[in-house]
């Protein structure tokens, strides 16, 4: 596939410079927000650092391993998965949300570390004390359209959805669609969005019960099917798996704790395979009202990442890379004037390439 062109760094100034040419009229649209992230860019400036391709490739906008139910009832319990999500609801009190809720506008702030990198053959490990500060704002449009931008160690990275297609946008791949089905993003699941969080889980697996950081939890397991697998797979990398748990507590009925694992099997022809594990741990803490409004969020938390590489083509045996991150929320706002669905159209080279692929895979196959 031949690579996208980069969005531009500064997107949200577009309107201001058909003021300034004075060939348009400028749009009517409320630019608050957009007034705010440029602002918060402006001050987060870092010298680039290379370990913040990483952390920003893995920790920045990635996607939640299973899409959301098309329609849920928070009413009716007939699982003890749906049963557990009702507790969540009535905790966060996200039935308000369902219905009555056009959009969602957050702000936020991240530090990410690269832990070590340790080899397991020669017990080595080099360990990074170096922290890199940034900030990240997040529009949501309910339910399945969302963007985010965020700002770390000089880089920008950027993710979003139209229902339709889900795209990432990084200054080392530029634009590109993620495969299989579309999926929400994991940020918003962090204690964040807790209307989402209910859509995922209802359809989850009751595993057990176990105790998180002195407080006993219901487990909830949610898995991705082999079709989906299979879609965001290709001729050098299959997904083999990628499954989700949630813990919710007993007492409080909050989601405490969530974590996500993944496995690739990685083969350039005429090579033997490598394999890539990715672990994500994170933990929600800070659950308070939103100011003004009964529903109740994490305002803070903190993610956990353990990236395991093995495989005869490894002449040090398994590789291992830690990282963290630690985030608070700033702000988080309702029903913003001037988001419409047009904020969430993807990049116009990756909508028309869409479609391509679209309709080739509905042309009949005279060959068969």
């Amino acid at each position: 596939m031949q690579r996208l062109a980069p969005l531009m760094e500064e997107p949200i100034d577009e309107e201001d410079q058909e003021e300034e040419r004075g060939g348009r009229k400028g749009s009517t649209r409320s630019k608050s927000w957009k007034k705010w992230i440029k602002t918060q860019l402006q001050f987060i400036v870092f010298p680039k650092k290379p370990d913040m391709k990483l952390l920003l490739s893995v920790m920045g906008c990635p996607l939640f391993p299973v899409p959301p139910l098309s329609k849920i009832s928070l009413q009716q319990v007939s699982s003890s998965a749906q049963y557990i999500i009702q507790q969540f609801a009535a905790a966060t009190g996200c039935k308000k949300l369902a219905g009555e809720i056009k959009n969602t506008f957050v702000t936020g702030k991240i530090t990410m570390t690269m832990v070590s990198d340790i080899n397991s053959s020669t017990a080595v490990s080099s360990t990074s004390s170096v922290s890199h500060k940034g900030c990240f704002v997040m529009w949501q449009m309910l339910p399945e359209k969302w963007l985010i931008e965020l700002v770390g160690g000089g880089h920008k990275v950027s993710a979003g959805s139209d229902g339709e297609i889900t795209w990432r946008y990084t200054p080392w791949l530029g634009d590109h669609a993620a495969k299989g089905a579309i999926r929400p993003l994991r940020r918003a699941l962090q204690g964040l969005d807790p209307l989402t969080i209910s859509s995922v889980f209802s359809s989850a697996q009751f595993v057990g019960e176990k105790e998180i950081n002195g407080k006993d939890c219901f487990i909830l397991k949610l898995s991705t099917d082999q079709i989906d697998l299979s879609k965001r797979s290709d001729s050098t990398a299959e997904m083999i798996k990628h499954v989700a748990f949630g813990y919710f507590s007993q007492k409080s009925g909050l989601l405490i704790c969530l974590e996500d694992s993944s496995l690739t099997r990685i083969q350039i022809p005429g090579t033997v395979p490598t394999y890539w594990e990715t672990s994500m741990s994170s933990w929600m803490e800070d659950y308070r009202a939103i100011e003004g409004s009964e529903v109740v969020i994490a305002h803070s938390g903190k993610t956990d990442v353990l990236i395991s590489r093995f495989g005869e083509t490894l002449k040090g045996g398994i590789s291992v890379t830690r990282m963290e991150e630690k985030w608070t929320i700033d702000d988080v706002a309702f029903d913003v004037p001037g988001l419409s669905v047009d904020c969430f159209i993807p990049p116009k080279e990756m909508k028309m390439d869409f479609h391509h692929q679209d309709a080739q895979k509905h042309l009949p196959n005279y060959n068969t």
